[in-house]
């Protein structure tokens, strides 16, 4: 029975959608929208309204008046329509309570103020699209849920990581689920609109401190690119002055062997001259000595 339930729905949701594509339903008439009056209405279906699983009412066409007639000529004016004689005269609305409408008006206000409305140009005319005040129902939750998963499926979103189109979707049915809380409470709507400001707070948060740390990097990087040239050219310099520097100390290295060696050679000439004289000096001694002794010795 639920299967056929849904079946029925998305069938009946998707001759809406081709009807309100082929725009065949156009009709006008006259109410104040904030303070101003005579403001033509026409019931269009946005292009867009299908992408979005925060449920829209009809837009309506804000048509603007650029021509004035006298000063005191007011800036809108209500779009040409047929002649009185041509068209039959609308029926009065029925009398509603004031209460529903009050009631009404405030949740629309509620709503406004919590989903603003859509706004775009086209054909340099300007369209409104409001939030729905209309209750939901289990089938329609039911639905968002499948709606939910078909758009994750259909735009790729990816399953686990930082993914911009599944938290833009997810943002989506989050302020879905608010508009129909809001509808049936708007104490509790209030309170999850509080909890989804705080979300988006932390979130841009992180997203500014994910920015300006790799900002940071990128700083960090540049200036380490810079210090490595740097630093390359001052290791070339230093290892010139580290060869120049070696080659001086393999020259006194030389120079120091051939003082060495010079000296060396020096002393063993000096030691042996010394030697030489030394013995010399010896023979000397003992034959002066022979001598001497002759000469003291007495005379037999």
């Amino acid at each position: 029975m639920n299967r056929h339930a849904i079946r029925l729905v998305v069938s009946v949701y998707k001759d809406t959608i081709i009807k309100s594509l082929n725009f065949c339903l156009v009709f006008l008439t006259r109410f104040s929208l904030h303070g101003c009056r005579n403001v033509t209405l026409v019931e269009y279906r946005c292009p867009g309204n299908a992408d979005s699983l925060l449920r829209y009412d009809n837009p309506v066409l804000i048509t603007r008046n650029t021509e004035k007639k006298s000063p005191k000529a007011r800036p809108l004016r209500v779009s040409p329509m047929q002649p009185a004689t041509t068209a039959p005269v609308p029926p009065p609305p029925k009398p509603k309570s004031p209460t529903g409408d009050g009631s009404k008006q405030q949740m629309e206000e509620i709503l406004n103020a919590m989903l603003p409305p859509r706004e775009w140009m086209e054909n340099n005319q300007l369209w409104v699209q409001q939030v729905s005040c209309t209750p939901c129902t289990r089938m329609n939750v039911v639905k968002l849920q499948e709606l939910l998963d078909l758009k994750l499926q259909q735009r790729q979103a990816r399953d686990t990581g930082i993914c911009p189109v599944r938290r833009d979707l997810y943002t989506q049915c989050f302020d879905e689920l608010i508009r129909q809380i809001t509808i049936s409470c708007s104490e509790r709507g209030l309170l999850l609109l509080r909890v989804r400001d705080e979300i988006r707070m932390t979130i841009a948060a992180y997203q500014t401190l994910y920015e300006s740390s790799v900002a940071f990097g990128m700083r960090k990087a540049l200036q380490a690119e810079q210090g490595k040239a740097d630093m390359e050219e001052k290791i070339l310099a230093l290892e010139r002055e580290k060869k120049e520097f070696e080659r001086q100390v393999n020259e006194q290295k030389a120079k120091c062997e051939a003082i060495e060696k010079r000296e060396t050679e020096r002393r063993q000439v000096e030691e042996k001259k010394h030697t030489e004289e030394i013995q010399f000096l010896k023979r000397t001694n003992q034959q002066l000595k022979a001598q001497l002794e002759g000469i003291v010795a007495p005379k037999k």
